[in-house]
């Protein structure tokens, strides 16, 4: 038997985004942002309210970067999701977050997050809150690759967002092959 628990935001699972994006004045800023995924093969879209200082600086300079929140960052990357930039303007630092200026897009890369995924803007639309990017380039640091030089999610670490009990989880062990297990049952 299934419970009902009606309309709400919850899959599984959730990636943990943390966006970057320069201001005006050139200072990175970032968020956590959960609401969000691939929508197209070289697109990425999120869900982020106009509020958002973020939102703001990518509307303005037209670019970010999404990095993977890692377990070994939980602390920093919470912290940049419950304060503000509109209130803290040097919440990076505070955060103990450096950043390096991409080679591909007008946005900053998070040096203590392993990877990104570094965007142009393609639309964002106020009323649904909805940001669509451009995926220009997906970086990663070596030490997160694997012995085929492919991101490892072992090393890599990324937490997903549990919405039923605001917390975050490490990923969990391979449990399939996609495009093959299936084929049994051809």
């Amino acid at each position: 038997m299934r419970k009902n628990f009606g309309a709400k935001p919850w899959t599984y699972p959730q990636p943990v985004f943390i966006l970057a994006s320069y201001d005006e004045e050139g200072r990175a800023d970032a968020m956590n942002a959960a609401w969000g995924g691939i929508s197209d093969d070289t697109q990425l879209s999120m869900c982020i309210s106009a509020g958002h200082k973020t939102t703001a600086n990518i509307l303005k300079r037209g670019a970010f970067t999404v990095s993977m929140a890692t377990a070994d960052q939980v602390v920093a990357c919470d912290y940049v999701g419950i304060v503000s930039g509109n209130d803290v303007a040097n919440k990076l630092e505070k955060a103990g977050l450096h950043t390096t200026r991409s080679e591909f897009v007008d946005a900053p890369l998070i040096d203590e997050l392993p990877m990104a995924v570094e965007c142009r803007l393609i639309s964002y639309d106020a009323e649904s809150c909805r940001l669509v990017g451009e995926i220009v380039n997906v970086s990663a640091d070596e030490s997160v690759l694997d012995a085929n030089g492919k991101i490892d999610p072992d090393k890599l670490q990324p937490i997903v967002f549990d919405p039923v009990h605001n917390v975050y989880r490490k990923l969990g062990e391979k449990v399939g092959n996609a495009f093959r297990d299936g084929l049994k049952l051809k």
